[in-house]
């Protein structure tokens, strides 16, 4: 058995002479001396450079990414980026629930926590740590709040289902008789103002010109929107001369009207006009 080894491994490396003959001559030009051992060294070591060269590109080089489908090292990149804004995502929900939960802690008189926000894998979790005790300036703010005084909730609330702060003066839009009052139960969200024939029309108050359309029915009709959510509306114009986006002040003309048909519209709800303007 030995020798039947070693047999084969001589005849493993055992060369074998090629040669290039000329067929003119017959005389050798070239030659070179090749054995089964030298063609599977060759082999090996030419799937080697092979494997290596890849490795190299794909490391090295862009050339990934150009492969539709294969997640190159762009797009890793973008992963990690996204997996990292999550991250910061999530954290900044967890403060905000923490805050909001403290705000309705104080709201209904109770005392406050400082939390501790963790990360535990890949989920946030918050933990009570320290209760923040309650303050005299707390409690004299919390009855300023919910008293009857100048800065109380209600005195706000009221204030806003008024419409109008009683700082803001209107500016009458024309000069007139109010001939149809105020009525929203039968369809009538502003006031019909007699006029004489083409008597100017003019802005409450400062704002920006929001809509400016004719129809056969009504003429001009402009809404201007100002400050605090209210908006007038012009009806029955004969003419305008303010557009869409155009700016105006109070007290200037924006058009004709005669009669005029004003209303005014606080927060999505129209308001009665003879109760803020002196017609």
């Amino acid at each position: 058995m030995k020798e039947k080894l070693k047999s084969l491994w001589q005849s493993f490396k055992a060369k074998q002479k090629f040669a290039v003959i000329d067929p003119d001559t017959g005389k050798e030009r070239w030659h070179f001396f090749i054995s089964p051992l030298r063609i599977v060294v060759g082999a090996v070591g030419t799937l080697f450079l092979i494997v290596l060269t890849i490795v190299l590109l794909i490391a090295y080089t862009p050339i990934m990414d150009t492969i539709p489908g294969y997640p190159g090292r762009h797009s890793r990149q973008m992963l990690t980026e996204n997996i990292l804004r999550l991250d910061s995502l999530e954290r900044q929900m967890a403060d905000l629930t923490v805050y909001s939960n403290n705000v309705g802690k104080i709201m209904e008189g109770e005392m406050p926590v400082v939390r501790d926000v963790t990360r535990m894998g890949d989920s946030v979790e918050v933990q009570d740590k320290t209760f923040v005790a309650t303050s005299a300036a707390d409690s004299l703010l919390r009855a300023e709040m919910e008293g009857g005084g100048e800065y109380s909730l209600a005195a706000s609330v009221a204030a806003g289902r008024t419409g109008q702060s009683a700082a803001v003066e209107l500016v009458p839009p024309a000069r007139g008789v109010v001939r149809t009052p105020f009525a929203p139960v039968d369809g009538h969200f502003g006031v019909e103002i007699a006029t004489p024939a083409d008597s100017p029309v003019v802005a409450v108050r400062d704002g920006s010109v929001i809509s400016s359309v004719w129809s056969p029915e009504v003429g001009w009709t402009v809404q201007i929107q100002h400050a605090d959510n209210l908006v007038s509306v012009y009806r029955r114009l004969t003419q305008t001369e303010k557009g869409v986006g155009t700016r105006v002040k109070a007290g200037e003309i924006i058009g004709t009207a005669s009669p005029l048909e004003f209303e005014l519209w606080y927060n999505g709800t129209a308001v009665d006009p003879e109760k803020q303007i002196v017609f």
